[in-house]
């Protein structure tokens, strides 16, 4: 086990408690598929860091860190319910675990969100989780050049003339949104930075 898994189970534990390491064991494999490319546990862990930076903006910063570790759980670039195959996990690992019912059906929402990344206003967990998600596009220049490629490699299937279409789509519904970001701290700290990155690959993708 490399030190990162041993740290994300370091956090699942303080989260869930020491008698049920066997399930963050679980999730931690499944963000090492060998089919993973971006959705892995380095990207778990940046999540799970940028959480703890937006605490503060939180309601409930421990229901935002469970949907850290359930939001990618299932992850198939084949299919399109990722996200809601992810919160249907949860649903089921949770209860199991002793979670009380009210937070296991904050996660699964808070999960369910992630499919578009628009929490409404006021939703303050779902805030947190969707800029944590994100955070990844204010990267600097060789940060993001390792994410778009990871993202590239993981569609690797997909013939250029259908992915480069599909990604821009993408980028544009995040571009055309007011906020990429919705706490002030991501707000001040990501937002210039994700929209040039954004510009720049939408560039690229839309060259002739």
């Amino acid at each position: 086990m490399g030190n990162l898994d041993a740290d994300l189970l370091d956090r699942w534990t303080k989260l869930a408690g020491p008698l049920v390491s066997a399930v963050g064991e679980d999730l931690v494999h499944r963000y090492r598929e060998p089919h993973r490319r971006y959705h892995t546990v380095e990207h778990l862990a940046a999540m799970l860091a940028v959480i703890d930076d937006l605490a503060a903006d939180a309601t409930d910063a421990d229901a935002v860190r469970y949907a850290a570790f359930f939001h990618d759980a299932v992850y198939a670039v084949d299919r399109s319910d990722n996200e809601e195959a992810s919160a249907q996990l949860a649903e089921r690992m949770l209860p199991a675990l002793g979670v009380n019912p009210e937070l296991v059906t904050e996660v699964a929402r808070l999960v369910r969100l992630t499919a578009g990344h628009h929490p409404d206003p006021g939703d303050n967990n779902g805030a947190v989780l969707c800029d944590a998600d994100l955070a990844i596009l204010a990267a600097d220049e060789s940060g993001y050049a390792a994410y778009t490629s990871a993202v590239r490699a993981e569609y690797a299937h997909v013939p250029d003339e259908l992915f480069r279409p599909g990604r821009a789509a993408v980028l544009q519904g995040l571009a055309q949104q007011e906020h990429l970001f919705r706490t002030p701290t991501a707000q001040a700290r990501y937002e210039s930075a994700a929209r040039a990155n954004l510009a720049t690959e939408l560039a690229e993708l839309t060259a002739e």
